[in-house]
């Protein structure tokens, strides 16, 4: 099938709409917005608890370490749910490219579990 550039013009409009849409709300918001800068306004505030010492303080690896595991599993397990819809459509080679899936995700668990990227030590 070929398509000519003509096919794509929703597309550009969609993105021109887009884009018109957060530039008038980003400049209507500050034409109308509070313009009052006190110095309680300009303090910073976390959930109704005042901000006591430095927040640049250093975190350990290990919170961001177990952020980013999580998210990479969770985002692997997504890839889960196509499949079970089309389960049936896919037959044999479907099950065997999930087999596969799945052991090089088992494969990549295991391989954060033995280096200790978990251990919370």
């Amino acid at each position: 099938m070929n398509s000519s550039p003509i096919d794509f013009f929703p597309i550009v409009i969609q993105f021109f709409v887009a884009v018109g849409f957060v530039g008038l709300t980003m400049f209507v918001t500050h034409i109308i917005g509070p313009r009052l800068s006190t110095k309680k306004k300009l303090k910073p505030f976390e959930s109704g608890v005042e901000s006591i010492g430095n927040a640049r303080q250093p975190f350990a690896i290990k919170y961001f370490l177990t952020a980013i595991l999580f998210v990479l599993f969770d985002v692997e397990v997504i890839f889960l749910y196509p499949y079970a819809i089309n389960f049936l459509d896919l037959g044999m080679s479907g099950l065997i490219t999930m087999l596969l899936f799945m052991g090089l995700l088992l494969c990549g668990l295991i391989y954060v579990i033995r280096s200790g990227a978990l251990d919370w030590e």
